[in-house]
C-alpha cells in the first residue's frame, strides 16, 4: 500500500513537471526563428505580387499592341474597301460613258442605213423622172425640127413657144431635195451647228411631212434641245416623235430620251415610269439596255412592284 502512494506521487510530480514546463513562455531563440520564417513567407509573397504585376502588365502591353495592330487592320481595311469603292464608281461612269458612245454609233449607223435606203429610192424615182424627161424631150426635138431647105435653120418652127429655149431666158431654181436637206440638217447636228441644224430639221418636216425620214428629224430636234440644256422643250419634241410616228425607228431612242430629260428636270417619276416603259415595251434592244443602266443608277427596281393582293 505504502508502494503505491509512493508510485502516485512520482507521477503527480512528473505530470506537474511535465504541464510547468508546456505552460512556462518559450525561449528567445525559437520566437527568433518563427519571425524569421514568417518574414520569409512574407517576402515570398511579396516577391509572388511583384511578379504576379509584371506579368499582367506585360499582358497588358501585348493585348494593347494586338488591339492597335488589329485598329491599324480594320483602318487600312476601310482605305482598300474605298479605293475599291471609287474603283467600281470610275468603271461604271467609264462603262455608262462606253455605252452612250456605243449607243450614239449604233444610232448613227441606223441613222445612215435608213438614209441610204431613202437615197436609193430618190434615186430610183430620179432615173424614172430622167427617162420621162429624155423621152419628152425627144418628142419635142421631132416635132420641132425645121424642114430640109429652110433658109434659117435655127429659127423656131411654127408654134413653137419663144420662151421656151431662149437664149435670155432663165430656168427657175429648181429646189432642194428631200434627201439634201436632211442630209444638211444632220452634218449641221454632228458638227455642233445645233441652231443652223434645227432650222433644216424642222424645214424638214415642214415641206416633206410624210417621208421615212420626218420621224428622224423630229427626233434630232429633240437632240438638239437636249444638248443645248432645254429639257422641257426636248420633252415636247418627244412626245412629238412618240404621238405623231407610230410607226417610226425613233420610238425607242425618243422614250429613253424624254425619261433622261425629266431627270435632268428632277421628275423622278416621269422618268422612272418611262425607263421602265422602254424596257417593257422594247425589250432587248440598245434603248432598254441604256434604260436599265439608268434605273440602276437611280437605286429604283428595273420592273415595278405588284400591290399585293387583299385579303379577305
Amino acid at each position: 500500500m505504502r508502494t503505491k502512494w509512493i508510485v502516485l506521487a512520482v507521477a503527480a510530480l512528473f505530470f506537474g513537471a511535465l504541464g510547468g514546463a508546456m505552460l512556462s513562455p518559450q525561449p528567445a531563440s525559437a520566437v527568433n526563428k518563427d519571425m524569421v520564417q514568417l518574414q520569409e513567407q512574407v517576402s515570398q509573397l511579396l516577391q509572388g505580387q511583384q511578379d504576379l504585376r509584371s506579368a499582367l502588365d506585360s499582358n497588358s502591353a501585348s493585348l494593347r499592341t494586338l488591339v492597335q495592330q488589329q485598329v491599324d487592320a480594320v483602318n487600312h481595311l476601310n482605305a482598300q474597301m474605298g479605293s475599291l469603292e471609287q474603283a467600281i464608281q470610275q468603271v461604271q461612269a467609264n462603262s455608262g460613258s462606253r455605252i452612250d458612245t456605243m449607243a450614239q454609233q449604233t444610232q448613227g449607223l441606223s441613222d445612215n442605213l435608213q438614209d441610204v435606203q431613202a437615197r436609193v429610192g430618190k434615186l430610183s424615182q430620179q432615173l424614172t423622172d430622167m427617162q420621162n424627161l429624155l423621152q419628152s424631150i425627144d418628142g419635142k426635138v421631132s416635132g420641132n425640127a425645121p424642114a430640109p431647105g429652110a433658109s434659117n435653120p435655127g429659127a423656131p418652127g411654127p408654134g413653137a413657144n419663144s420662151n421656151n429655149g431662149g437664149a435670155g431666158g432663165m430656168p427657175p431654181m429648181a429646189p432642194i431635195s428631200a434627201d439634201t436637206l436632211y442630209q444638211n440638217g444632220l452634218r449641221d447636228y454632228n458638227t455642233g451647228k445645233y441652231d443652223l441644224a434645227h432650222q433644216e430639221f424642222a424645214d424638214y418636216i415642214h415641206n416633206f411631212p410624210s417621208n421615212d425620214l420626218a420621224s428622224n428629224a423630229q427626233f434630232y430636234l429633240g437632240e438638239i434641245l437636249y444638248a443645248q440644256g432645254n429639257y422641257k422643250d426636248a420633252i415636247s419634241a418627244y412626245d412629238a416623235v412618240l404621238v405623231n410616228y407610230p410607226h417610226s425607228f425613233k420610238l425607242a431612242d425618243s422614250l429613253l430620251k424624254k425619261a433622261m430629260a425629266e431627270q435632268e428636270l428632277g421628275m423622278k417619276t416621269s422618268a422612272t415610269r418611262d425607263l421602265r416603259d422602254v424596257v417593257r415595251r422594247f425589250p432587248g434592244s440598245d434603248s432598254a439596255h441604256r434604260a436599265q443602266a439608268k434605273l440602276r443608277e437611280m437605286g429604283v427596281a428595273t420592273t415595278a412592284s405588284r400591290p399585293a393582293a387583299r385579303q379577305e
